[in-house]
């Protein structure tokens, strides 16, 4: 049977606000969410067979645990009986970098998710919808569905159709953040501002004068990501700059593609030994 192919788009934080520690330790945040023209490309076929198959290839393969949030999302519908037994084979071309701040890992089991649910296979209700995407990961529920979403500090998500139009420079020096470090160093909180979500929240002069709160601790522990916004911020006709997630990528935004490639090739000439890619919002 020939491969079904899925795109598994990368997530951006236009903004992201602690807002309070959990008993649990982790933390409550809000955020608000979009997704640009990167992804991960899963390829995914039934098989006959007494196991699922998982491989991962491309240039952010290396690294991947063999447990990961595929094999996670896999083995809780395998016990729950979703899949009714169906083994597949699943091929995942990973493009998107480990440790970004982009949600590789939890894009590609919310992607896996929504396939599973439009072709049927999967019938859930919302409620088990959320309870399923958490138990493979937090940042799971974003990507479920790829569109413009307000995160609001009561786990509500509320999504938008409006398009933002940026034309976007990622960029990632060589080492990733570590999610769990970041989060521990949280001191101060923010006072939830997206409790009433709307769309007006996603107008450019909102999101400029929005922040990351994990930006400041990161900075600390990471010099070099600060010199990188303090580089970017001074682009020519750059709209804002922001580190997505807990980092290490930093979004710099664009109106045109005109400014995107004027910004890559001064950015090439002062860090040509990071990874960067031009890309969309969508």
């Amino acid at each position: 049977m020939k491969f079904s192919k899925i795109k598994s788009y990368a997530k951006v934080n236009l903004s992201l606000n602690v807002t309070k520690r959990l008993p649990s330790k982790f933390h409550r945040i809000e955020s608000l969410v979009s997704f640009i023209n990167l992804y991960d490309l899963i390829n995914l076929r039934p098989i006959n067979s007494k196991k699922h198959k998982v491989y991962f290839k491309g240039k952010f393969a290396k690294g991947i645990n063999r447990k990961n949030t595929i094999t996670r999302l896999l083995e809780i519908l395998d016990k729950k009986k979703i899949l009714n037994n169906k083994k597949f084979e699943i091929k995942i071309i990973k493009n998107i970098p480990h440790k970004s701040g982009m949600g590789g890992g939890s894009m590609n089991a919310a992607s896996l998710i929504n396939y599973f649910i439009k072709k049927r296979i999967l019938k859930i209700s919302k409620k088990e919808l959320i309870k399923l995407a958490n138990l493979v990961g937090s940042d799971v529920i974003l990507g479920v569905t790829q569109k413009n979403t307000v995160l609001s500090s009561n786990g509500k998500l509320t999504k938008f159709k409006k398009k933002l139009g940026f034309y976007v420079l990622v960029v990632k020096p060589s080492f990733g953040c570590s999610t769990n470090l970041i989060y521990s160093k949280v001191k101060y909180f923010s006072k939830p501002k997206y409790n009433s979500p709307k769309e007006s929240l996603f107008n450019t002069k909102n999101i400029v004068n929005s922040k990351n709160d994990l930006e400041q601790i990161v900075f600390k522990i990471y010099p070099k990501l600060k010199k990188l916004k303090l580089f970017l911020i001074k682009l020519p006709n750059i709209i804002f700059t922001r580190m997505s997630g807990s980092g290490s990528s930093i979004v710099a935004y664009f109106h045109s593609k005109k400014a995107t490639d004027i910004a890559v090739k001064k950015f090439k000439r002062k860090f040509n030994n990071y990874w960067y890619i031009k890309s969309k919002t969508i």
